[in-house]
């Protein structure tokens, strides 16, 4: 039923869309758009109005439709509750220790033109 009801909802948002933009301007916004014109060019301007308003009705009482479906369908509970699990523990385990020597630079006793190899102690 909602799915139905979901698409007549997208079909009437459309038409809705449509008939907005077939309307003729009547000018005033930004200061552009059409101008006065004789009074017979309003007779075509109504029927879109009255378009647009049944679609618009239309609309509106899908969505309070679709609204009342999904509340009576909701059981009072949280969506976080219905997601389920847990938040990951944090981890108590120390951590490994950092061999902060290998970080540092060679003594200064070595000497900087030898080879680069490790010794076979």
């Amino acid at each position: 039923m909602e799915n139905v009801l979901l698409i007549v909802l997208l079909l009437l948002a459309l038409a809705l869309v449509g008939v907005v933009l077939l309307q003729r301007s009547e000018g005033g916004g930004l200061g552009m758009g059409g101008g006065g014109g004789p009074a017979g060019q309003r007779a075509g301007a109504t029927a879109l109005t009255k378009l647009t308003w049944l679609f618009g009705i239309a609309f509106m009482a899908i969505s309070l439709a679709l609204t009342i479906l999904a509340a009576r369908d909701a059981d009072g509970t949280s969506v976080m509750d219905r997601v389920g699990g847990q938040a990951p523990l944090a981890d108590t385990a120390e951590p490994d220790a950092l061999d902060t020597d290998a970080l540092l630079p060679p003594p200064s006793d070595v000497d900087p033109d030898a080879p680069l190899v490790p010794r076979a102690d």
